[in-house]
């Protein structure tokens, strides 16, 4: 009941937000879930005594610098791109060589490339199309959903025991299969979208959300917690909620900025 009454209260805030706040008001809104992401993040790489504060309230700061310079796109497509070097050349061999990034250092530049991409990514989204944050975003809730479903039905072949034990290749069989739907669905329904570019970016979508998903699974497991915080009764923390979407949506607010597929 704590999750169904916590995912309710979460819709109501964050639709109305989505398509009625002044532009500035949302980009402050989101660095205010940066900033608790960044606390998050701090907690569970063990910061000491006030850090996490410090370091979530520096996440959103560091957003708002960026959201009030001269040209703040010029800034935002510099994290898509250190973001796309980690999610593409970094994070999977972390995860395959199980690093633990101890040092203060590496933690705090981690967070910040896992963050601020995504705190970027969501407010250009948003200012290009609510509908197109909307659909970019239901397309890893779609791939997230369908792979937990697929997963406890037909789940037998672990994908990262290591990792995360409860992930299946059966559940990203399912996530596939419910993203060529979705991808086949937006592109009939959208006059001149090629279905093959919408096939493609739902494909590197899913394989991004994935490894987003994975990766906090593991620092998590480094810190010994299940949940990243308890700031969302039965969902846990705001890393918790936004896992997949940390390498997602930075991917695909890079590529979009490239390459028009419509």
């Amino acid at each position: 009941m704590n999750r169904v009454i916590t995912g309710i209260v979460m819709l109501a805030v964050f639709v109305p937000a989505l398509f009625f706040l002044p532009t500035l008001l949302w980009a402050i809104l989101i660095a205010l879930v940066a900033g608790m992401a960044g606390y998050e993040w701090a907690k569970i790489s063990a910061f000491p005594q006030a850090l996490p504060g410090l370091y979530g309230a520096g996440m959103a700061v560091i957003a708002m610098v960026v959201y009030f310079l001269p040209s703040p796109s010029h800034a935002m497509l510099l994290l898509w791109a250190m973001s796309a070097v980690f999610w593409v050349l970094v994070a999977p061999l972390w995860l395959a060589n199980r690093w633990r990034g101890e040092t203060y250092f590496v933690r705090a530049l981690t967070g910040a490339l896992v963050i601020l991409p995504t705190w970027a990514a969501i407010v250009a989204f948003r200012e290009r199309s609510p509908w197109l944050l909307l659909g970019v975003m239901a397309l890893v809730w779609i791939a997230d959903s369908a792979a937990y479903y697929a997963g406890r039905r037909f789940g037998r072949r672990k994908l990262a025991p290591g990792i995360s034990p409860g992930k299946s290749w059966e559940g990203v069989a399912g996530a596939g299969i419910a993203l060529v739907l979705y991808a086949s669905a937006i592109s009939a329904a959208i006059v001149g979208l090629r279905i093959a570019g919408a096939l493609a970016l739902a494909a590197a979508l899913l394989y991004f959300s994935i490894l987003g998903d994975l990766f906090e699974s593991w620092m998590k497991r480094l810190a010994g917690v299940k949940d990243s915080g308890t700031i969302l009764p039965g969902h846990g923390g705001v890393l918790d909620r936004i896992d997949a979407l940390t390498a997602a949506l930075p991917i695909a607010a890079g590529i979009l900025h490239f390459v028009s597929w419509v």
